[in-house]
């Protein structure tokens, strides 16, 4: 066993870094979101982007400290407790497996679009095949795999944003769009056309396109300079959030009235799009939308196998998963997530309205649970950090503790505004999420009685060797 290995130059982590916010959801989920809440949909945007970068700070602040795989697991396990890193490192892997199989089922559905001759099925297949044998080679073929698609997302919408900002000003040439301009904010029944309670709406309808972000703090442990890597991309969180996700969304809403058919009909980037009367927008959108997808499949099984093994190597998952080729490469880790995956991808082809709908629905809320633990993680973190090596924070959140107790406030708020949320499943999505939660904690306190380890289980004395064993091996 040799351990993972530092495979991930700084180039990688940087576009993993940028290329963590921007999900498939952000292309296809906002048409729903800009027809729910109007141009309002900015604040909804602005306000998960606000939350999504405080809980980094916070994140950033641990991980500096103490870059390992497990990330907000192995904090949780060290701050709060050994239940408390069992249970969200078990949630989070479940989450990411289950969005292995709606990726590799929404590029299924493009790629068959365009080469009919094999079935949905058989792209899905190839296309989870292709990307575990990148990440079985080694996580430096994982990350030049990355680094290349995320470099297309970004240049993406980089000219997205400046050919359409143009369009509304006015001063793109050979394009006469009639409908492009800032009124469009204000006009077709005002800036909140259905009124201020749609933008909490519209934050149920785009927070879970915010979830990736803290990836780049997973991939740190396996970079050249785990803390630098970890401070630069909390640092520029608040940029990639402000240009990416506000940026395109107020173009799209600028260059179209919100409650242009062609939104919906289409999806709002392609509609945007086609409005400037750019040849073949939809099969542009297609492939940008593509290149996203397998980003996010990529991410998706390091992500989940990096869980794994960290859960493996503190004791709380299978041993075999802690195990390394000679390459630095957890492939028992990878192995059983995309099983997982692959039968995730089987239920939805054969049970698509039953059994992938509970799954899909069950691993919903899971984004808005690990935020939460990260909050009360780096309450009793900062404290643990400050008595035994007050050097390592590098990285500190602001206005501790206060806006961390605002934080966490913020985001239970957002968890019971989904229980009343019956139109868009948000009360399904919380109960479900709930339920699994609920599970996998009794299987968390049943696994503490069995090892006689209660003390373990309110931050004793082995979670903390555990995590020193980590920090230093």
């Amino acid at each position: 066993m040799t351990g993972l290995q530092a495979g991930l130059k700084n180039r990688h982590l940087s576009m993993i870094a940028i290329g963590g916010v921007i999900g498939a959801g952000l292309f296809v989920g906002s048409s729903s979101g800009i027809a729910t809440a109007g141009p309002g949909i900015l604040l909804s945007y602005a306000l998960v982007g606000t939350l999504v970068v405080l809980v980094m700070r916070m994140l950033g602040e641990m991980s500096a400290a103490n870059p390992t795989s497990g990330s907000f697991s192995a904090h949780a396990d060290r701050a709060l407790g050994r239940w408390a890193g069992f249970s969200i490192g078990w949630l989070y892997w479940f989450f990411w497996v289950v969005v292995l199989a709606v990726e590799a089922t929404a590029g299924a559905k493009i790629l068959a679009a365009w080469m009919p001759a094999v079935p949905q099925w058989g792209w899905a297949l190839i296309v989870m095949v292709v990307l575990t044998a990148t990440n079985l080679v080694s996580v430096g073929s994982y990350g030049e795999f990355e680094f290349w698609f995320a470099g297309i997302k970004v240049v993406a919408i980089g000219a997205f944003i400046v050919v359409g900002g143009l369009a509304v000003f006015g001063v793109l040439p050979g394009v006469d769009s009639d409908k492009a301009g800032l009124s469009n904010l204000t006009g077709h029944g005002g800036f909140l056309p259905h009124g201020p309670g749609a933008i909490l709406t519209g934050v149920l309808l785009v927070v879970f396109s915010f979830m990736g972000s803290e990836i780049a703090t997973l991939a740190a442990g396996e970079s050249e300079n785990p803390q630098r890597a970890v401070t630069k991309s909390t640092n520029s969180i608040i940029w990639r959030i402000a240009v990416f996700y506000l940026g395109s969304i107020f173009v799209v809403v600028t260059l179209l009235p919100w409650n242009d058919p062609s939104i919906k009909k289409q999806g709002s980037y392609v509609a945007a799009l086609d409005s400037l009367g750019i040849a073949h927008a939809g099969q542009i959108m297609n492939f940008i939308v593509l290149t996203s997808v397998l980003s996010c499949l990529n991410s998706g099984l390091y992500t989940a196998s990096r869980m794994a093994f960290s859960l493996g190597e503190r004791g709380d998952a299978p041993k075999v998963f802690a195990k390394t080729t000679s390459r630095g490469v957890p492939m028992a880790a990878i192995v059983a997530s995309v099983v997982f995956g692959f039968v995730a991808v089987f239920f939805n082809y054969k049970f698509p309205d039953s059994v992938f709908l509970f799954l899909v629905n069950s691993s919903g809320a899971v984004a808005l649970f690990v935020w939460l633990v990260i909050c009360f993680s780096q309450l009793r973190m900062r404290k643990i950090i400050q008595a035994e090596a007050p050097e390592k924070l590098v990285v500190r959140m602001w206005l501790y503790p206060y806006l961390t107790w605002a934080t966490a406030a913020l985001i239970v708020f957002v968890l019971g505004y989904m229980l009343t949320d019956t139109e868009h499943d948000g009360r399904e999505t919380v109960l479900l999420s709930l339920l699994v939660a609920a599970v996998v904690l009794v299987i968390a306190f049943v696994k503490e009685k069995v090892r006689g380890g209660g003390r373990a289980v309110v931050g004793g004395a082995s979670s903390a060797e555990v995590q020193e064993k980590v920090k230093t091996g």
